[in-house]
């Protein structure tokens, strides 16, 4: 669904930097303006090529639908010393056990969604979970949930916590095939109802 509209907005910008004179001032405020979109009030302080990537730096400001009051609650959090973690799952201390086992259900649940008419054997979720830097007991547990058919009450009556934490992976894990099918679109929209 999302990507049905998103890709050809992509196509035609890929197109349009491809055959610009202006390609780095092009950027910089295709950048803005898509996360404008968002209710994001961002600037490009750096934009330059590396190697195969383009390396972005970003001013971001208070988003639109964002109080002052979770605004400051961001900042204080990114300013403290456990603010820098790369990836919420990289580190099971960070997540209580029964959280870990409703994020690993879900996560399993999203992958379970992703192919509803084919059998996706361990080995291969297995392969394309790796580079999503998962920590091992998070991984050893959507094995485990993997074995049966999750339900999609799972997406009733959410934890926001347990949202958070499962939503940044699960864009991922619905993005492995680069298409978003409605009930993948379904899962993802749950998990943003229930962090509000």
């Amino acid at each position: 669904m999302l990507s049905q509209i998103v890709r050809p907005l992509v196509n035609t910008q890929v197109r349009l930097l491809a055959n610009s004179q202006t390609t780095q001032t092009t950027l910089v405020e295709t950048i803005a303006r898509w996360l404008g979109y968002l209710g994001v009030d961002a600037q490009v302080t750096k934009l330059s090529p590396e190697s195969d990537r383009i390396h972005v730096a970003l001013k971001v400001g208070k988003p639109d639908v964002c109080d002052d009051q979770d605004w400051n609650c961001i900042l204080d959090n990114l300013r403290s010393p456990y603010g820098s973690d790369n990836n919420y799952l990289n580190t099971s201390e960070h997540i209580n056990e029964s959280h870990q086992l409703q994020v690993a259900r879900l996560l399993a649940y999203l992958i379970q969604i992703s192919a509803p008419e084919n059998r996706i054997t361990w080995s291969e979720i297995k392969t394309q979970l790796i580079p999503l830097n998962l920590d091992n007991s998070i991984l050893t547990e959507i094995r485990s949930a993997m074995k049966v058919p999750q339900s999609k009450d799972l997406l009733e009556k959410l934890d926001p916590d347990v949202a958070a934490s499962a939503f940044p992976i699960a864009v991922k894990i619905a993005w492995l095939d680069q298409e978003i099918n409605s009930h993948e679109n379904h899962a993802l929209s749950a998990l943003l109802s229930a962090m509000k």
